[in-house]
C-alpha cells in the first residue's frame, strides 16, 4: 500500500479530535482568543447545550481582513515567534479556530478599533467562503453552529444539553476565577444568565462570585514563594468542605489547569484535616518561568508538565499547612448555619427517639465508635516514645489541667474558646464567650492535641525501630535502588534503615516499631514509586502518622466522662494554642461557634 497525504479537510478533523472534544471544549478555546485579545468585557451565549450554537463576544483589539484569513488556517497565530520557551499566552498552537471550522459551522465577525468597517469569515465542514466586509463593532464576535454536524459519529459520544451546558458553565467559572478584571456574562436558551462582574484587583470577591459567599467567611490567604516559583490563593478552612473536587482550581501562570501533581497536593496538605469522602475548597496560582513549565503537552493545554515537580508539590503541601498551622482552627460559618437550621421554635411533632448508646455508655455521634485495646495493641509496644504524650485508658480518670492554669470567669472574654459553663451529655462542653457561645467535642478536640503533641515527637528525634533478625532483601530496578539511597537519611530517622545490596538490590536492616509486623518489601516498593513520581518519601510519614492518629484515639478523653470546670477549661485553653485544633483527626469539626446575634434571631429578639 502506497502512502499518500491526507487532505487537509481530513487533517484538520484529527486535529479537531483532540483540541474539541465537546462543545465546552470550542468555548474554552474561543474565550482565551478573547482574553489574549485583551478583551474586558466577554459574553457567551449558547443553546442545546452548545450542540446548536456557541457565541462568544468580545471587545477586544479585533482583526482585520488579512489576519481573518490567516485565522482560520491551521498552525497561524500572533501569540509565538519561533520557540515554545517563553508562552505567555492562554493559545499558541494556532489549531482552535480551523478545527472548530472542520467540524462545525464558524463565523468570524471582527473590526479593529481604528477600521472604518468590518469583516467576516465563514468556514463549514472545513471550507473557507473567503473574507467579505461586514459591519461590526470594535472586537470580535464568534459564531460556532451545528458542532459535529461534519464528523457526525462524534455526536453520539456528546451527554445530554444539560451536561454540556453545565460543562460550557464550569469553563467559564474557570476563567472568571483566572481573570477578576474581566466581566463575564453567560447566557442563552437552555440557561439562565450568569454574570460576574469585574472586581479588579479584588480576586476574594471574584472567588465569591463563583464559590459562593461562604467562601469568603471561610477562606484562609496562601503566599509563598520557593525558588522563583510563587504560589497564591485561598483555600477553605478544614471545616468548609465538599462532596466532590469541582472546588478546586488551579491556575498557572494565569492558564487554568487540572493538574494531578496539583490535586495530589491538596489532598496531601489536607490529608488528616478532612473527612474521607469530602474534599476541600481551594484556589491556587502558581507563577514561574515559562521555561520552567510544559504548557505544550496536550492540544487541549488543561495538563502541564513542571520541570521540578518535587519542588512544585512541596511548595503547595508546606503552603496549604502553614496556612492551616495559622489559622485553620477556625470553626466554618456553615457550621453555624446547620446549627441554626436544626433548631425549631416549639415542640417537635413526634417524639423524639433516644440516640443509640455507645460501649462507653455515652450517646453515638458522627465519630468513630471507641474500642478497648486489646493487650498487644502496638501502642504499649511504643509506649516508652509517648509515655507523656498519650493518656491511655489507665489514666483516664487523670485530670488534663495539671500542667494549665485555670482561668477565672470572669475573664472568659479574653479567651477565643471562651469559658466553659457545662458539660452536656458527659460529651459537649458549652463554652460562653464574648459574643456567644461554643459546643465543643470533648473527645475529638482531645483526639486532636495528642495527635498533634505526636507529631511533633515525630519531628523532634528519630523514631524507635525493630532490628530485623535476618535482613530483608528487596530486588529493585538500579534507578529506584538510587532513588532510595539519596533519601536514605530521611527515612532513617522515621526508624526505616536500608543499605545498599549490589547495584539491584537493597536490604532492609531496621522497620519503624510503630508499624508493628509490616511487609518491609511491600513497604520499600511503594516507597521507591513515590519517590520517582514525587521525589518525595513522604509515604513513610503519613502511614506513621495514621498509626499515631489511630493511638491518639484511643488515648483521648472518652466521650462520656465528666470533667471538672478546671478541665473542660484547660481543654479550651489547649485548642486554642494547638494549631489544627478546629478538626479531629479524621477530619471532623471539634466545635462549633454561635453567635449572640444569632442566638437572639431564634427567639425573634433582632
Amino acid at each position: 500500500m502506497s502512502v499518500k497525504q491526507l487532505p487537509e479537510t481530513l487533517i484538520n478533523q484529527i486535529a479537531a479530535g483532540e483540541v474539541i472534544e465537546r462543545p465546552a471544549s470550542a468555548a474554552k478555546e474561543l474565550i482565551e482568543n478573547a482574553i489574549d485579545a485583551g478583551a474586558t468585557r466577554i459574553e457567551i451565549a449558547t443553546a442545546g447545550g452548545g450542540k446548536s450554537l456557541i457565541r462568544i463576544t468580545d471587545n477586544g483589539s479585533g482583526m482585520d481582513a488579512a489576519d481573518l484569513d490567516l485565522a482560520v488556517r491551521r498552525h497561524c497565530t500572533s501569540k509565538i515567534s519561533e520557540t515554545l520557551d517563553d508562552i505567555r499566552t492562554l493559545g499558541f498552537r494556532g489549531e482552535a479556530l480551523p478545527s472548530i471550522g472542520s467540524v462545525a459551522k464558524l463565523t468570524i465577525t471582527s473590526r479593529r478599533a481604528g477600521d472604518a468597517a468590518g469583516s467576516q469569515v465563514a468556514v463549514a465542514g472545513g471550507k473557507s467562503s473567503g473574507v467579505r466586509p461586514a459591519p461590526a463593532n470594535p472586537g470580535t464576535v464568534v459564531e460556532v453552529r451545528d458542532i459535529f454536524f461534519a464528523t457526525p459519529a462524534r455526536l453520539k459520544f456528546l451527554k445530554t444539553e444539560k451536561a454540556e451546558a453545565g460543562a460550557i458553565t464550569e469553563v467559564v467559572k474557570r476563567m472568571a476565577i483566572a481573570f477578576p478584571k474581566i466581566r463575564f456574562v453567560l447566557s442563552g436558551s437552555d440557561r439562565s444568565t450568569l454574570e460576574f462582574a469585574a472586581t479588579g484587583d479584588d480576586h476574594l470577591a471574584r472567588m465569591a462570585q463563583v464559590l459562593g459567599a461562604d467562601f469568603r467567611d471561610n477562606a484562609i490567604e496562601i503566599d509563598a514563594m520557593r525558588e522563583d516559583v510563587e504560589l497564591k490563593g485561598f483555600v477553605g478552612v478544614p471545616t468548609f468542605h465538599r462532596g466532590n473536587s469541582a472546588h478546586q482550581y488551579a491556575f498557572v501562570n494565569g492558564r487554568p489547569v487540572q493538574d494531578k501533581l496539583i490535586l495530589s497536593a491538596i489532598r496531601g496538605a489536607y490529608a488528616e484535616s478532612v473527612p474521607a469522602g469530602r474534599y476541600p475548597v481551594a484556589v491556587l496560582s502558581i507563577t514561574l518561568d515559562p521555561a520552567l513549565v510544559d504548557v505544550n503537552v496536550h492540544p487541549a493545554k488543561a495538563d502541564v508538565r513542571f520541570r521540578d515537580p518535587g519542588l512544585v508539590r512541596g511548595l503547595i503541601v508546606g503552603a496549604i499547612r502553614e496556612a492551616l498551622h495559622r489559622e485553620g482552627d477556625r470553626a466554618a460559618t456553615t457550621g453555624a448555619s446547620g446549627m441554626m437550621r436544626a433548631f425549631r421554635p416549639g415542640f417537635p411533632s413526634a417524639p423524639v427517639q433516644p440516640a443509640p448508646r455507645t460501649p462507653w455508655g455515652a450517646a453515638s455521634s458522627p465519630f468513630r465508635p471507641l474500642h478497648p485495646q486489646p493487650a498487644n495493641d502496638f501502642s504499649e509496644r511504643v509506649q516508652s516514645d509517648f509515655d507523656v504524650l498519650t493518656m491511655p485508658a489507665a489514666r483516664a480518670d487523670m485530670t488534663i489541667a495539671e500542667s494549665v492554669p485555670n482561668p477565672a470567669a470572669e475573664d472568659a472574654p479574653r479567651y477565643r474558646l471562651g469559658a466553659a459553663r457545662a458539660q452536656v451529655h458527659e460529651n459537649y462542653i458549652v463554652a460562653q464567650t464574648e459574643d456567644g457561645l461554643v459546643i465543643v467535642d470533648q473527645h475529638a478536640a482531645h483526639e486532636r492535641l495528642v495527635f498533634e503533641a505526636m507529631r511533633k515527637a515525630l519531628d523532634n528525634k528519630r523514631l524507635a525501630s525493630q532490628v530485623l533478625l535476618i535482613p530483608e532483601i528487596v530486588d529493585l530496578p538500579e534507578e529506584d535502588c538510587d532513588r532510595l539511597m539519596a533519601h536514605a537519611s530521611e527515612l532513617d530517622r522515621l526508624g526505616l534503615a536500608i543499605e545498599r545490596f549490589g547495584p539491584g538490590a537493597v536490604a532492609v536492616r531496621e522497620t519503624p516499631a510503630m508499624l508493628g509486623e509490616v511487609d518491609a518489601g511491600s513497604l520499600v516498593r511503594d516507597l521507591a514509586d513515590e519517590i520517582a513520581e514525587w521525589n518525595t518519601a513522604g509515604g513513610l510519614r503519613g502511614k506513621l502518622e495514621y498509626v499515631a492518629a489511630t493511638m491518639a484515639c484511643h488515648g483521648s478523653v472518652r466521650s462520656g466522662r465528666r470533667l471538672k470546670p478546671e478541665e473542660m477549661n484547660a481543654l479550651l485553653r489547649e485548642m486554642e494554642a494547638t494549631p489544627g485544633s478546629g478538626t479531629c483527626n479524621h477530619g471532623r469539626p471539634t466545635y462549633i461557634e454561635l453567635k449572640l446575634s444569632d442566638i437572639e434571631r431564634l427567639f425573634g429578639r433582632s
